[in-house]
């Protein structure tokens, strides 16, 4: 007769546990000491929360590395975390502490009183041209916009204007990387990760704003 042993994450097992405990305070302070002992330890892999926003609730996601992924509900912020985990590491938990300064800078922009992120940005989920255009989307400045072609045209593919598309529809960060701003050569919202009602928003506070 051979004994079979399974490996079983820790993070998981201590998380499980709690779940069943039936106490929602015990689990949230022991969850809360899991997360800093997790990030103390270097096992915290990407640590998540959600904010509240005028534009529905945001899921913010960080790496070590810095911010890897903002998400509106509309995304499904389960299918989201399923995505990171597989992406990028399956230890993912939530720990609202490392995206603190996230937070706070998107209040500052909702509030009308940031027009640029200082955040550290960590980019693994773009690559090739979608980086270059997400890196174009930057430079955008606050309250402007710029066409689907003209960004196409700056990230040095001028025929590449469905590319420039998906890659907005991609954007890891909406928001922080700012493919809002981007619209139809006919002036025309096209689409956007949070809905079209959200795009409308973004630029109205915008230009309310800078005005």
């Amino acid at each position: 007769m051979t004994s079979e042993t399974s490996t079983v994450d820790p993070t998981f097992d201590v998380v499980s546990r709690l779940a069943r405990s039936g106490d929602p305070q015990r689990l949230t302070a022991l969850h809360d000491r899991l997360a800093e002992q997790a990030d103390r330890a270097g096992t915290l892999d990407v640590a998540y929360r959600t904010i509240d926003s005028p534009v529905g609730e945001l899921l913010l996601a960080a790496t070590e590395r810095g911010l890897v992924r903002v998400a509106y509900v509309r995304e499904d912020h389960e299918s989201v975390l399923a995505t990171i985990a597989d992406r990028v590491s399956p230890r993912v938990l939530q720990a609202p502490a490392r995206l603190d300064l996230a937070a706070r800078e998107l209040d500052e922009y909702f509030a009308g009183r940031r027009r640029a992120f200082d955040l550290v940005l960590d980019m693994q989920l773009a690559s090739g041209f979608s980086r270059a255009v997400l890196d174009q989307l930057a430079r955008i400045g606050y309250g402007a916009t710029e066409s689907y072609a003209e960004v196409a045209t700056k990230a040095g593919r001028p025929a590449a204007v469905r590319a420039v598309g998906n890659a907005c529809a991609r954007n890891p960060l909406p928001l922080v990387v700012p493919c809002h701003r981007v619209v139809r050569s006919d002036g025309s919202l096209g689409g956007y990760a949070g809905g079209s009602a959200a795009k409308r928003a973004l630029l109205s506070l915008e230009a309310a704003a800078a005005g």
